[in-house]
């Protein structure tokens, strides 16, 4: 089999950074690792894993700067998710296969390598079942092909419009099932992502509002072995609801009722007490956080630096794709943190540890546990790198974690990915941004003329 070799001047490696570093690909998987290997062939600058995006809604990207108009009264979540609903309305499958396909190459171009895609989109305008009842999931896969980003495809349930098992709303008929459609739906999600490189399938309970105790944990069943995730605590109200109906927060209650473990992810996680943050820490499963859709929508700000020193596990993803950028996810994580506790580097683990380093870490672990993938630049795993552009003044005489910092500080830039071993983007554009980019300036005509 035919083998390509890369020659990075950096690269982070499993075991840390080496210098003069050569990676076979074969397969769409790293061959070999050599460092102190002559220049040679293809070369780049500093290679560093792609980072997992384990949450994203990729057709809101379509919504992004439409929802930033004042409106009469308090805007929050809940008045930016009815602007969602009317968005929602107008569109069809080609509209969400353009929009996904834009926002996977933009994922690629920031430095993401594979996404979780929490899919909630699955029926026509009027709420009916479409022929085909994957045909949505369909669109995603087709678009995660095309852009070339690796896809972890999580169908979403969506029963209910609150606590209790409440009746949906009207804006909600595009997303819902009952037990024995969803496991139809995840049948044959799996069937439309059997042909893309290293697919998986989880699922995902929307919430707790979305699904009752006894549909949780028949979604818990049908789940076993793969990802789950759920929204969890993201906004007050929805404690104090959970409360109201339940006696107990939202993620006290999932811990007390669920098996929560390492397949879980609870995305958000935005208020919690301290014994649930120490309890989510305990479990093994990984806080998805989102942190500029957080900031944008006014969630409030997860309690990372208690979460982190009990040994808690993260990833971050981009939510609703009003800004794709992988090293703004990290940024705002710790500058949120810097704000409310009035310090500096309040992430790293350690003194003389490296916050952008950390970040990095734990974001591409937690990431790839949640995803259901591999992550990493060692002899085995898939060929899921990105390369830093050395070149740039933001890494002038930098070295080792100083890159990762000033790449997520500094706003250093990413030069090349490869996804799988093919290479998806040069000179930090998309090999094929312009004719996704025309599909989606077509998509958003129709939508919003």
């Amino acid at each position: 089999m035919t083998i390509e070799e890369l020659w990075f001047e950096r690269a982070l490696l499993a075991d840390g950074w080496a210098r003069d570093v050569k990676i076979g690909v074969s397969g769409g998987r790293i061959a070999s690792l050599e460092t102190g290997a002559k220049r040679s062939g293809a070369s780049f600058g500093a290679a560093i894993p792609g980072l997992p995006n384990l949450h994203s809604h990729a057709f809101q990207r379509g919504m992004a700067g439409l929802a930033e108009v004042r409106g009469p009264a308090g805007d929050s979540f809940w008045t930016w998710r009815e602007a969602m609903y009317r968005f929602v309305d107008r569109m069809g499958p080609d509209d969400v296969e353009a929009i996904a396909a834009l926002a996977y190459a933009e994922m690629l171009e920031g430095g993401f390598t594979r996404v979780g895609e929490f899919h909630y989109l699955h029926h026509a305008p009027d709420g009916r079942p479409y022929a085909d009842r994957g045909e949505m999931a369909a669109r995603i896969a087709a678009a995660s092909e095309a852009a070339g980003i690796g896809l972890t495809l999580l169908p979403v349930f969506y029963a209910h419009s609150g606590f209790g098992g409440a009746e949906p709303t009207s804006g909600q008929r595009r997303f819902l099932h009952d037990i024995s459609s969803f496991g139809a739906l995840l049948e044959r999600a799996r069937e439309v992502v059997s042909e893309l490189d290293g697919a998986v399938v989880g699922l995902a309970p929307h919430s707790l509002r979305a699904a009752t105790p006894g549909e949780l944990a028949e979604l818990a069943r049908l789940g076993a072995g793969a990802p789950i995730h759920i929204h969890i605590a993201e906004q007050v109200k929805e404690v104090e609801d959970c409360l109201a109906w339940s006696g107990q927060r939202p993620v006290e209650w999932l811990m007390s009722q669920a098996e929560v473990g390492s397949d879980w992810c609870l995305v958000h996680a935005t208020h919690m007490t301290p014994d649930e943050t120490a309890a989510l820490a305990r479990s093994g499963a990984v806080a998805g956080l989102c942190p500029i859709t957080e900031a944008n929508l006014g969630d409030g700000l997860f309690p990372a630096e208690a979460f982190l020193a009990l040994g808690g596990r993260f990833g971050v993803g981009s939510d609703s794709n009003v800004l794709i950028d992988a090293a703004e996810e990290l940024r705002t994580l710790e500058y949120g943190q810097r704000l409310t506790r009035r310090g500096r580097n309040l992430l790293a683990a350690q003194p003389g540890a490296s916050t952008g380093g950390d970040l990095f870490r734990a974001a591409v672990a937690g990431g790839a546990q949640a995803l259901g993938a591999e992550a990493g630049l060692s002899a085995g795993a898939p060929a899921d790198i990105v390369a830093l552009d050395l070149s740039h003044p933001a890494f002038v005489a930098r070295d080792g974690d100083l890159l990762l910092d000033s790449w997520i500080f500094a706003r250093g830039p990413v030069d090349a990915v490869w996804r799988g071993g093919r290479q998806v983007v040069s000179g930090g554009r998309h090999r094929d941004r312009d004719r996704i980019e025309s599909r989606y300036r077509e998509a958003m005509t129709r939508l919003i003329a």
